[in-house]
């Protein structure tokens, strides 16, 4: 059924607006005096937008792709000249000064923008592992069929055509703007370093100013860092994925709470900010609940927090200790994780494990604890819990009040009955 709702009366052409859903978009239909439309139209005139939208995406990524081409060469082309053929150090405002005058409307050939092309060519270039550690994040992004071929035939066969010891451009890279690169090269100082912040704008598409303050939060250094056994007890590729998904420390400073909470406070406080809570976990988390029972010999157990990674496909069992580690949680930990494998987990999950989130940790003491257990499993810490303020905790002037006149009249009816 096709519904409409009228234009503005004094336009000559009215018209009339069609509304449908589709995936939970609505669209709109303009129609004229002229034509009869139905939902078959409908349908129709919304798969044209979707393919033009579509198209419109595949063309950025297409300019994007030939433009940081064109600049990677470029920056090849500067670094081989310079140092080659012995132009001179000016040959970066020589070129800069013969592009603009051949492209007036072009933007982008300051002499200081080419000094960022020969710089981002020379940062992947001249390192001796950069080749490898390029390859391997190539296996990891995944990139289907319909992105290779979005980025262009050049940069597919330029490894066949490239010359000796000249670096190929990575073809994941066209799906970084060229700005996010600069800021990236300026700002990291090694390819893995690199490589991690470009990896996490494909996939979380990061604009610049939130790539800037990942960055600055030094992403790098925090996720990755907490204790595990994961290179042990996990396959390679899975092992080493959980352990980048895991911070040493996380940023609990969302919440507030008493100066002297418990375990079951700190579970409140998560659970009411629960979204915040799973951006501090980073990407792929989906929470599944709290104090998740369990029942094991007829008797009930209690997981604080169950989660399910979609990246990982398995379930992450979280603890939570207001308390510095002890050996003894490990033991815990290991126990509700085997839990979960036996009763929730599906044939199609992989092995779940489990993290120990504590007040503070020793890391011998956590790989001791670790020694003999075979549960893939991890602990890390938190820290800028806010402590409320002690206002929030005293009585108001009306409970004040209320307690006085409460006092005063049992002392009136304890004067009564002497």
């Amino acid at each position: 059924m096709v519904t409409g709702t009228a234009c503005a009366c004094d336009r000559k052409e009215r018209g009339i607006s069609l509304m449908a859903n589709q995936s939970k978009d609505r669209l709109t239909v303009v129609r004229s005096h002229h034509v009869k439309l139905d939902n078959d139209y409908v349908q129709w005139i919304y798969d044209v937008k979707q393919r033009f939208r579509s198209a419109q995406i595949k063309a950025a990524v297409k300019v994007n792709s030939e433009q940081l081409l064109f600049n990677w060469q470029l920056g090849r082309d500067l670094l081989v000249k310079c140092t080659e053929e012995k132009w001179g150090k000016g040959i970066v405002e020589q070129v800069s000064l013969d592009l603009q005058a051949a492209f007036p409307d072009v933007h982008g050939f300051s002499a200081r923008n080419l000094w960022f092309m020969k710089q981002w060519y020379a940062f992947y270039a001249l390192k001796n592992n950069a080749v490898g550690l390029i390859e391997e994040l190539e296996k990891q992004i995944c990139m289907g069929d319909m992105k290779l071929n979005q980025v262009g035939s050049e940069i597919r066969e330029q490894k066949r055509n490239q010359a000796g010891s000249e670096m190929r451009f990575p073809a994941f890279f066209a799906y970084v703007p060229w700005k996010h690169h600069v800021l990236i090269m300026q700002k990291c100082k090694t390819i893995e370093e690199a490589l991690f912040y470009i990896k996490r704008t494909v996939d979380e598409s990061l604009s610049r100013n939130a790539l800037d303050n990942c960055i600055r939060a030094d992403m790098y250094h925090a996720m990755g860092a907490a204790v595990t056994n994961f290179g042990k007890q996990l396959p390679a590729p899975q092992g080493k994925l959980a352990q980048e998904l895991l911070k040493e420390n996380y940023d609990f400073g969302f919440i507030s709470l008493p100066e002297e909470y418990d375990e079951a406070a700190l579970e409140d406080a998560i659970e009411q900010r629960m979204t915040r809570f799973l951006l501090e976990l980073g990407d792929g988390w989906a929470f599944v609940g709290r104090q998740k029972e369990i029942i094991i010999s007829g008797k009930t157990r209690k997981i604080d927090l169950l989660f399910y990674h979609i990246y990982l496909r398995c379930y992450v069992v979280i603890e939570l200790k207001v308390k510095p580690f002890e050996p003894e949680f490990a033991g815990k930990l290991n126990f509700y994780v085997n839990a979960v494998n036996e009763l929730i987990r599906r044939d199609s999950d992989s092995p779940s494990i489990g993290l120990l989130i504590c007040k503070d940790m020793d890391r011998t003491e956590v790989q001791m604890a670790f020694e003999g257990i075979t549960t893939p499993m991890g602990v890390a810490t938190y820290d800028n819990v806010r402590i409320k303020e002690i206002q929030e905790h005293l009585p108001t002037a009306d409970q004040i009040r209320q307690q006085i006149e409460i006092a005063e009249e049992e002392f009136r009816l304890n004067m009564q009955k002497r």
